[in-house]
């Protein structure tokens, strides 16, 4: 049973559960998840997460993400996206480039969005998506969201091309037909790619081709990252066989402080346990004041 971490590198036509399924099957590991969900149109970073991967992607679901986003001015589609019904349409010609930048500048730091309707976003217990499609709109509540850097890369009127270095939740749809908004000519995404997902990058991915070509050749485990990979910028604990015997057991350990003051350093509550051996054993909180490290989970039996 391997336990670790694929780089994939999705293509444009795949859900995210049929990557799962497909990795499922050239791999012969029966658990298998994602590390975050990309829209079937959507290309890129897609991490797979392999057996007792698996019980970290929840710490890996706030990791910084990086997108590529094609838009086109001048029209609106109900999914925010070419996929979707043209609603609107104006003329983009009178848009500069500077307008373009401003916009984009006020869409950077903690700022609201408004989920597309075209979501899997849940209002009372039914998803946004089936709703829309049943010619249904309701109100969605904006949500806070962290665009650490967004930037113009190709200018082409009517299309244009923009960098997001966001945090979780971030609709790139959405910024799409905001911007459109805020021009005054509507505009809609047509092109997406992640281009990094935590520490995963676009240019290691593995794509559908070479996953298949090194599972029919034997050696795909090569290609994986270790689980821990995820969580390199937390604390790291090492236990000798007592601490190990009372971690499995569930009892907080008594450590040396890593700190006087403040939290660790590294910037996160939690901590990576392993044994003297090198073994990925748990995650586990940390309290840099005083030492205490309470197992939160515990990968290994």
């Amino acid at each position: 049973m391997v336990s670790g971490i694929i780089n994939f590198n999705k293509p444009s036509g795949l859900t995210s559960f049929q990557v799962v399924a497909t990795v499922r099957r050239l791999t012969g590991e029966s658990k298998v998840g994602h590390g975050g969900t990309l829209d079937p149109a959507a290309m890129g970073v897609l991490p797979i997460f392999l057996n007792h991967a698996t019980r970290l992607v929840e710490y890996f679901l706030n990791a910084r993400k990086a997108y590529c986003a094609r838009i086109v001015l001048g029209a609106t589609t109900d999914t925010y996206d070419s996929e979707g019904k043209f609603l609107t349409s104006a003329d983009p010609s009178g848009v500069t480039r500077e307008q373009v930048e401003a916009v984009l500048r006020s869409f950077q730091g903690e700022i609201e969005q408004i989920p597309p309707m075209h979501s899997a976003l849940k209002w009372q217990g039914r998803r946004l998506y089936s709703l829309a499609r049943a010619g249904l709109e309701v109100e969605r509540p904006p949500r806070r969201i962290n665009v650490y850097d967004i930037r113009l890369l190709e200018w082409r009127p009517p299309m244009l091309v923009i960098q997001v270095e966001c945090g979780r939740g971030t609709y790139m749809r959405s910024i799409a037909h905001d911007l459109g908004q805020a021009l005054g000519c509507g505009a809609y995404q047509d092109r997406l790619v992640r281009i990094q997902d935590g520490p995963f990058n676009i240019d290691d991915g593995l794509s559908l081709a070479e996953l298949e070509l090194a599972c029919e050749h034997g050696y795909w485990e090569d290609l994986t990252y270790p689980m821990d990979e995820v969580l390199l910028n937390w604390e790291a604990v090492v236990l000798g066989k007592a601490g190990q015997k009372a971690l499995l057991q569930g009892q907080p350990l008594n450590l040396k402080p890593v700190r006087k003051s403040g939290w660790p350093g590294k910037g996160s509550p939690f901590c990576r346990v392993y044994s003297g051996g090198g073994d990925l054993l748990a995650v586990a909180s940390l309290d840099p004041y005083t030492g205490v490290c309470q197992p939160q989970k515990v990968l290994y039996p």
